[in-house]
Formats: structure tokens, C-alpha cells, sequence
């Protein structure tokens, strides 16, 4: 038996809310040997990160822990004093946090920052620590580490800032990583690169990591052994493998069954755990997932069952596991025919053509030389249209170009070039010439709803301000309070939401609401920018599921926008692949996701984490970043990274569109007989290995 680096007994913490303490995460007991990757997993709420902060000792200031050991080497971190820690934190404990700006200082060099941690814990000389910086990035396949230690966080991308902070976190060789989140906001393809690198630095290392996530795809790919917490409590813990095709608890059962993974089809909704999980103060003494239960008992509602040791390798906390162990009875039994109708209609919603859009660096030195200005080609000559009653997928990477086409429908940017036109009218490109009915037909729900939501109007004011002022006709006050009370039912949302504020909401709660405001002037097309991408599964299943409703019961369109090709699959009937500012790819969301694809769209898929530790994906790496717009590559915009490059035609021709006899339309030199031969055949090579065909 292999010494574990960090054991966790008894554990139990505790946060002071006002003059009581709630008990956060309860009697947890969890081990992690060297080499392996433990996965940590559950809803928001669950305990997961105060469980992982606790396991290095860094809790806020309201939290304490109030029973249990913390066994690091042979040393207790509960008895360690923060001075202490500090020796401890950084050197023997690596952390990459989810959000690397928070992490790193905006005003410092990265050099400066990497060189500060290895001389503090390593006691190295100035030019060791600049040569062990530079070893550090290389280490995580940055081509050019003098380049990016020289410059400031804000001059790197997402990916490119993961990397350092990984990078930071294994430069001192810790014992143990502490992984909270690190890949929530990356793109597929970066997302990709970032897990193999953790999984063979880890290894490389010989240490051991917490994974912490809600992605249960990234957990299946990434982590050896998994823990899933529900408010407080170890629900189950298996090995990955077993834990994905033998989930004993029902609420692994839930998680797994609300995924959108492929094979749901466009037809099918989602599976989804009703209600939610209950607060600090509200958790009940029997059972604490009973409520929202399926299998529920009065002995479940009544006893808190234990947790019981199915093997040696894993544990379960359900007075019922032996039952769905046999199958004698299956919690969330699956899911259910999509019944709505909501088949698209030949008739257009939308036709936008030609868009482009610029964008220049105008300030008062150019002026005064004038310079010329240099433009950036955010969008050009894009054209998409959407049927009625459909859902049109917009899928790529950051700076593609996807929320930009957006807001130059909406108006929210001005468009340079195009013509739109919507329920066959044409629309001005400029917001201020836009009537009332336009502005009523094209709605939009962000990413983030605490950007859009005023935290000082109650639910009940912003819904009924945006009826009060859109509404086809003139109501009256009772007239809106009553819509706007169908309108939160409609997304699930009682009566009693109505005098709350964004405040006093959970993120998906916000996201129900911001939904609710979208439909309220009954709009004929709703932009939905990322509407689920930082939501748990359970969440996003019930906002998807809320959408296909909406679509049959409101005969509205939608514009998805979104980096996960699940959601959109799920969701879109037609779906466009944009690549630098244009679309190298759009048709039938089958046809997309099938051979022939354009080769970014089969980097793309191959780059999807899917669900399911057996199936080992092989993900095409696209080396390097996405080009800059203002440097945009001659002949096809996607040469500089991809895998099946023919050679000078690629680089200083643009590439023809083939379309296919169902509409299926790739941008590309390869015709596309040729594509869906190659692709049939195997993956393409990494980009940037074996040179060009």
C-alpha cells in the first residue's frame, strides 16, 4: 500500500453566519496517493471548494473547522499556524485557481512573479530562478518563454495565463495541486492541451492532485478517482470507471443523466434533478438528498443512512444502493421523447447578409500625426439566416467572432457592411432608427444575468418595466403584474419570486429570470449568448430543457451561442462554425457534427471532453493562438494551425464554399469527397507535425 500525501478524517467545517455556525461540509473522510488525480464533484453549494480549502488550510475568515484531521506527510495542517503554512503553501501545496487574473499581480512582469515564488522556496540566486522561469514554461509547451516572461498578465490570453499559473504551481515540484475549476473558461481546444498537461506533469511529478469541478466530461478524461458531495456529505466515491458505469447513489445517477451528451439527439429532452439543494441552516438530519429524491422512503426522510463501504475501493451513502446495484429499481430512469412539435418552419425569422465589422485604434496621437488607422477585422462578409421556430447554433473559439455578429444584429454594435432583415422587413444596422416592434422582436439573454439584472428592482419590476414598455399593446398595472407572474411560472419560478431581488437568487435562478424578461414582449428572436456556461449539469438541463419549451410554446427562434458542441447539439437544428471574423462551416446541426467537416470543426469535436473514462479521445492540438485580427493570415484564415494544410494554395488563396446537395456548406480546398475520405480514415495530425501535404 502506497502512503498517501494527504488524508482527510472526521472532517467537518463550519461558517459563521451573523452570531451562529453552520456546518458546511460534514464528517468527510478522503485520501489521495501520489500519482493520482482525485476528482471532487457536486453542485454549487456542495461543499467542494470549502472542502479543497479546508484540505490546505486557507478557509476564509468566517469559516472554521470544527472537527476532524488534516494529515499531510506526518504532520497535522489543522495544528499549523498560518506562518507556518506559508512555508508550506506554494512549496509542498501547488494551487491554480479557476480565474487567473484574480490570482496573478496586473502590475508585475511575469518573470517578476514566478521568480519571487521559486527564490522564496527554493532559496535559489536571481538568474537560477529566471532560468528555472523560463524551464517552467517550456515545460508547458510555450514556444517562446522569454517572449511571455517579459510581458504583463493582460498581454496573455486565457490559455496562454493557465498555462503560467500551472507553470507557478509546479515549479517548486509540490507534493500535492490543488485544481479548483482551471479549465471552466477555456475554449474546447485549449481545454484539451491544458488536461493532457496536467495529467502527464502530475504523473512526471510524481505528485498528487484535488481536481475540482462541476464538468463531469473534463472529471471522466482527467481524474483516477472521484468524490461526489452533496450539501455537506460524501454521497459516493469510486474509481472513475466504475463510478461512470455503476453509479450506486441516485444522485450520481441525476448528475449523469442531465448531461447533453450526442447521443440525446435533437428529439429528446433532458433528464432533471427537480428542486434544489437545500441552504446552510436547512439541511435535514435524516437523509439529506430525500427531498428531491425519486427513490425516497419515510426511512430516508426519517434516518440518516450511513456511509457504507461497498469494497475496498469505494463507498456509498443510500439506504437503497443495493436495489439500483441489482436493478430492482433505477433512479431518473431516463429520458423523454421531445413532444412540442417545434419541427423549424421553411419561413425566415432572420436573414442577415454580408456583415462586417471593423474596428480601429483612434486616439488623439494618431490624429494629431495622422497616421493612418489600423483596422481590426473583427467580422467579415458573414451571411446567416434563421428559420422560424428553429434554434441557429453559433459554435468556435474566443475571438472568433460569435458574440460580435450577435451584436451587430442587435444593434448593439454598429455594423460596418450588411443588410438585415427580420420577419421580411429590412432593419437598420443602427439601434437609435429602430422602432419599438423591432426592438420588442430581437431580445437577447446574457452570459452572466448579474450584468443585466438591477440589483435594486425586484423580480416582479424588471419583467413588468420591459411588458410595461414593449408590450405589442398598452396594459394596465394589474394586466402586467398578472403576466409577469405566468411568465415566472413558465420558467419555474412560484408566485413568491416576484418581490425578490437578483441578490437574494441563486446563478440559476438569475438565468430563469433573465429568460423570463427575454420572452416577456413575446419576441419573434432571442440572442442566447452562453446562457448555461457557468451553471451545474442539473441547472443547465432544466434551462435547456425551459428553452425547447418556450421555442413550441411561444414560437420563438433562437440564436445560441456557445462553446460547448453538446449544448448546442442539442439544442440547434442548424448550426455555423466561425473562424477569425467568418463562418468556414454551417448546415444541418447532423451534418456539422458528421464527416465532412471543415478540419477546424473536426478539431473541435475531437477537443470535447466526452463523459466517459473508457473512450480515451485523441484530441486534434491546434499549436499556437488564434491569429489577431489585425494581422489576419493571407488565403485561408485557418493555415497557421491546420493539421491537413495542402500547402501554398492554403496559404494565398481563399478557399471556395462547397455545398453539398443538402445545403451542407464547408469553406475549404479540399473538395469535399476528398475531406470526408481523409477524415474517415483517422484523425489529422497535430498541427505544426509533418509539415505540409
Amino acid at each position: 500500500m502506497e502512503e498517501p500525501v494527504i488524508q482527510v478524517e472526521g472532517l467537518t467545517v463550519e461558517y459563521r453566519i451573523g452570531h451562529t455556525w453552520f456546518e458546511a461540509v460534514q464528517a468527510i473522510d478522503l485520501q489521495i496517493n501520489p500519482v493520482q488525480i482525485h476528482g471532487l464533484v457536486g453542485e454549487s453549494g456542495s461543499g467542494k471548494s470549502t472542502l479543497g480549502a479546508a484540505m490546505i488550510h486557507h478557509l476564509a475568515r468566517n469559516a472554521r473547522i470544527a472537527a476532524g484531521r488534516i494529515l499531510f506527510g506526518d504532520r497535522d495542517l489543522r495544528e499549523s499556524t498560518d506562518r507556518e503554512m506559508e512555508q508550506i503553501w506554494g512549496n509542498q501545496i501547488g494551487f491554480v485557481p479557476q480565474n487567473t487574473m484574480d490570482s496573478l499581480n496586473p502590475s508585475l512582469r511575469i518573470l517578476k512573479q514566478m521568480r519571487e515564488l521559486t527564490q522564496k522556496h527554493l532559496g535559489i540566486t536571481s538568474e537560477e530562478a529566471e532560468d528555472l522561469a523560463a524551464e517552467a514554461l517550456r515545460h508547458v509547451q510555450i514556444a517562446d518563454p522569454l517572449e511571455v516572461l517579459s510581458r504583463y498578465p493582460h498581454q496573455l490570453s486565457g490559455g496562454m495565463l493557465q498555462r503560467v499559473m500551472i507553470a507557478m504551481a509546479l515549479s517548486t515540484r509540490p507534493k500535492l495541486v490543488l485544481l479548483d475549476e482551471p479549465t471552466t473558461a477555456l475554449d474546447v481546444t485549449t481545454q484539451a492541451v491544458i488536461l493532457d498537461l496536467l495529467r502527464d506533469l502530475i504523473k512526471e511529478e510524481q505528485a498528487a492532485a484535488l481536481y475540482v469541478s462541476h464538468d463531469l466530461g473534463t472529471v471522466a478524461q482527467l481524474c483516477d478517482y472521484v468524490t461526489v458531495l452533496y450539501a455537506g456529505e460524501v454521497m459516493e466515491s469510486a474509481p472513475v470507471e466504475t463510478l461512470f458505469a455503476h453509479p450506486r447513489h441516485p444522485y450520481t445517477v441525476g448528475l449523469l443523466a442531465c448531461l447533453p451528451t450526442s447521443v440525446t439527439g435533437n428529439e429528446t429532452r433532458l433528464t432533471t434533478i427537480e428542486g434544489v439543494a437545500p441552504a446552510l441552516g436547512a439541511r435535514s438530519d435524516a437523509c439529506v438528498f430525500a427531498d428531491r429524491c425519486p427513490l425516497a422512503t419515510d426511512q430516508c426522510r426519517r434516518e440518516k443512512p450511513p456511509l457504507e463501504k461497498i469494497d475496498a475501493s469505494r463507498t456509498v451513502r443510500c439506504w437503497r444502493w443495493q436495489e439500483i446495484a441489482d436493478g430492482s429499481v433505477t433512479p431518473f430512469s431516463g429520458r423523454k421523447e421531445d413532444e412540442s412539435g417545434t419541427a423549424p418552419r421553411r419561413s425566415l425569422v432572420l436573414k442577415a447578409q454580408g456583415m462586417s465589422k471593423r474596428f480601429g485604434d483612434k486616439n488623439l496621437l494618431d490624429r494629431l500625426s495622422r497616421k493612418p488607422v489600423a483596422y481590426v477585422q473583427a467580422l467579415r462578409d458573414v451571411s446567416i439566416e434563421v428559420n422560424s421556430r428553429s434554434t441557429f447554433g453559433l459554435v468556435g473559439e474566443s475571438g472568433s467572432g460569435k458574440t460580435t455578429l450577435a451584436r451587430s444584429i442587435l444593434a448593439l454594435l454598429k455594423a460596418d457592411e450588411g443588410q438585415i432583415v427580420l420577419q421580411d422587413q429590412p432593419i437598420s444596422l443602427e439601434l437609435w432608427k429602430r422602432d419599438r416592434e423591432i426592438l420588442r422582436n430581437l431580445r437577447i439573454v446574457f452570459q452572466n444575468p448579474d450584468d443585466s439584472l438591477n440589483p435594486y428592482r425586484s423580480v416582479g419590476q424588471t419583467i413588468d418595466r420591459t411588458i410595461a414598455k414593449l408590450a405589442a399593446e398598452k396594459l394596465s398595472r394589474s394586466a402586467i403584474r398578472a403576466q409577469t407572474r405566468e411568465l415566472l411560472e413558465a420558467v419555474g419560478l412560484s408566485a413568491e419570486y416576484y418581490d425578490r431581488r437578483p441578490g437574494q437568487l441563486s446563478g440559476g435562478e438569475k438565468q430563469l429570470v433573465a429568460i423570463a424578461r427575454a420572452f416577456a414582449p413575446r419576441p419573434a428572436l432571442i440572442v442566447a449568448d452562453e446562457p448555461t456556461s457557468s451553471l451545474d449539469v442539473s441547472v443547465q438541463a432544466v434551462i435547456l430543457n425551459l428553452l425547447k419549451d418556450l421555442r413550441a410554446r411561444e414560437g420563438a427562434s433562437y440564436i445560441v451561442i456557445s462553446h460547448d458542441l453538446e449544448v448546442v447539439s442539442y439544442l440547434a437544428d442548424h448550426i455555423a462554425v466561425m473562424y477569425l471574423g467568418e463562418i468556414v462551416e454551417q448546415g444541418a446541426g447532423e451534418a456539422v457534427l458528421n464527416v465532412p467537416s471543415h478540419p477546424y470543426t473536426e478539431a473541435l469535436l475531437s477537443a470535447a471532453p466526452t463523459p466517459d473514462p473508457t473512450v480515451r479521445h485523441h484530441p486534434i492540438v491546434l499549436h499556437g493562438e488564434i491569429p489577431s485580427p489585425r494581422n489576419r493570415p493571407t488565403g485561408c484564415p485557418f493555415h497557421t494551425r491546420c493539421p491537413r494544410k495542402i500547402g501554398p494554395i492554403c496559404e494565398n488563396e481563399l478557399p471556395p464554399v462547397r455545398t453539398d446537395e443538402d445545403g451542407h456548406e464547408i469553406r475549404c480546398h479540399y473538395p469535399l469527397e476528398e475531406l470526408r475520405r481523409l477524415q474517415r480514415n483517422g484523425p489529422a495530425h497535430t498541427a505544426g507535425e509533418g509539415g505540409d501535404r
